[in-house]
């Protein structure tokens, strides 16, 4: 087993990613006491919202004025969603984003058609677009999500070889353009992931861009998130995203059942990191109390467990 890492980093990903996907639209007051509670946990950094179209994804609509709204803590970086220039535009547009430059791999066609409508290559020439843009706004490449990174519902088995291939990608990239590695993500978007697979990936990816932070975006689909996290941790991962309560998912995934298991649970997943010895910043508390508040504004149980069983009591 690998030496584990000190200390771990969550990026909050429920107000975007859980939010998006129901179909209710929920008030915006409820939604802004969510962001606002989880900013006061200790949270590094929250995806508050997408902007995205409001035709595709009518939840997130409002992006722009749930900003607005929401009272800022300091040292919280709240960010966003794009997935086209059109978004991004609108995201910078907006006050109170904080912008983290980011691109998308895909290591699937049928995905990238499903939740872009165009090829991979296509989608890459795109991502070159993206730095243009990021370049124009003084911004820095800081994120790659390597999407289905373990396995796709449309096409199946992903390679190995297409997820190093990615990776090598977007590394040539950086040193055509005289950029910084960003950190790599490998994203379990539909939830094919498992511990072994998790290492073997994290491996190969560690092999190609050795001097690169790797983080994961792993989805509790099948029940083996809290498995993965496990496994990703003993690889020395540092860098999680996670959605409070575990809601989520991916809304082009074809879940037939999209609402009974979405991402990581932050809070179970802070609890574990915290029982192991690793310090997370994350005050479990105060997360436990969000947990609670985005179970009532959603209305119906969450998959989170620490949330329904509570802190053991000890001494």
């Amino acid at each position: 087993m690998s030496d584990l890492p000190n200390q771990v980093e969550f990026h909050e990903e429920g107000p975007r990613e859980g939010f998006q996907m129901e179909k209710t639209r929920f008030p915006l007051s409820e939604r802004v006491a969510l962001v606002e509670a989880l900013a006061e946990t200790g949270l590094p950094q929250i995806q508050v919202a997408s902007f995205v179209s409001p035709k595709a994804v009518p939840t997130m609509a409002d992006a722009s004025d749930l900003f607005a709204a929401i009272k800022r803590r300091p040292g919280v970086r709240y960010t966003a969603l794009w997935l086209n220039e059109t978004g991004f535009r609108r995201a910078a547009s907006t006050p109170g984003v904080t912008l983290d430059g980011k691109i998308f791999m895909y290591t699937t066609e049928s995905f990238c058609q499903k939740n872009n409508n165009c090829s991979v290559s296509e989608m890459q020439r795109r991502q070159a677009d993206w730095l243009a843009l990021y370049d124009a706004s003084d911004l820095p490449l800081e994120q790659v999500y390597i999407l289905t990174a373990f396995g796709c519902n449309f096409q199946g088995e992903v390679p190995l070889s297409a997820v190093v291939d990615a990776v090598q990608y977007v590394a040539d990239l950086c040193r055509e353009t005289n950029r910084p590695l960003p950190d790599f993500y490998l994203a379990d978007t539909v939830g094919w992931a498992n511990p072994e697979e998790v290492k073997r990936r994290i491996g190969a990816v560690r092999e190609r861009v050795p001097d690169a932070r790797i983080g994961t975006h792993i989805h509790d689909t099948r029940g083996l998130g809290a498995a993965n996290v496990l496994a990703a941790l003993e690889m020395g991962v540092d860098l999680f995203d996670s959605s409070i309560g575990g809601l989520g998912g991916c809304p082009f995934a074809d879940h037939k059942n999209a609402h009974g298991a979405g991402n990581i649970c932050t809070e179970d997943m802070v609890f574990m990191c915290e029982e192991m010895g690793i310090d997370t910043g994350i005050n479990i508390e105060a997360l436990l109390e969000a947990s609670r508040l985005a179970e009532r504004i959603i209305g119906r149980p969450l998959a989170g467990k620490l949330m329904h069983a509570g802190l053991p009591k000890r001494g």
